[in-house]
């Protein structure tokens, strides 16, 4: 399972469980549902990051690739 779906799954998990916790006026479950939601949004950064990263290394090298064709 990619990052992005467990990511997502944490979500839904954790809204899930937030809910529940409104509807029975339980705190503990309000609390670690927010804190599941926390995680996936972490989770999501850490995967946008690796994807920005992924895409400048190739711009980069795309761009090195031109400037040494320029030169010969």
């Amino acid at each position: 399972m990619s990052n992005k779906i467990k990511a997502t799954a944490k979500d839904a998990e954790g809204k899930l469980e937030s809910a529940y916790g409104d509807l029975t006026g339980d705190t503990g479950h309000q609390i670690k549902g927010k804190a599941k939601q926390v995680q996936a949004t972490a989770m999501n950064a850490t995967e946008n990051l690796k994807e920005n990263t992924k895409d400048a290394k190739k711009k980069l090298s795309d761009a090195a690739d031109q400037a040494a064709d320029d030169l010969s």
